[in-house]
């Protein structure tokens, strides 16, 4: 399995829009969109991320637009996100795209937030040198309700 970044295309964003609409990964992300079904709120936030410094990843698995990963926000508060298709859980994609990415951002520290019970993305951020540094409360809109997250950190 060849697991590779690449900036994303307009082509990547239908993909995507799927991807975001599946019931199982978005109660896993927990922390999604009010209405991920609003093509039009999706079109304007992809907009407006692509016309920013985020560094934004489509994710290919032997040539398969599959998900995407990004770097996002202000210097000394910059985090990862990273969205897989659910038919690649468990296969290690997330892992080899983040660390990809890592590889590109070489900025420190960085951080990620995980809803707590999300324990494959929890594993993903591990694996990667990401630390448990806090525990939050917030509201996840695929739940509706407030659940517990994690906030890790990875270090230089």
């Amino acid at each position: 399995m060849d697991v590779v970044l690449r900036n994303v295309h307009d082509s990547d964003l239908p993909v995507f829009f799927r991807q975001m609409n599946d019931p199982e990964a978005l109660w896993m992300a927990a922390f999604t969109p009010k209405d991920p079904a609003d093509r039009e709120a999706f079109d304007a936030h992809w907009k407006r991320v692509r016309a920013s410094a985020d560094v934004l990843r489509t994710i290919l698995v032997d040539g398969d637009v599959v998900g995407s990963a990004a770097v996002y926000g202000e210097p000394g508060e910059r985090e990862v996100t990273y969205w897989v298709d659910r038919a690649y859980w468990g296969r290690g994609v997330a892992t080899a795209a983040l660390r990809g990415l890592l590889a590109e951002v070489p900025e420190r520290p960085l951080y990620a937030r995980a809803a707590a019970d999300n324990t494959g993305s929890r594993r993903v951020l591990e694996k990667c040198g990401f630390r448990l540094t806090a525990t939050a409360t917030g509201f996840a809109n695929a739940r509706g309700e407030e659940i517990d997250e994690v906030v890790m950190t990875l270090r230089g």
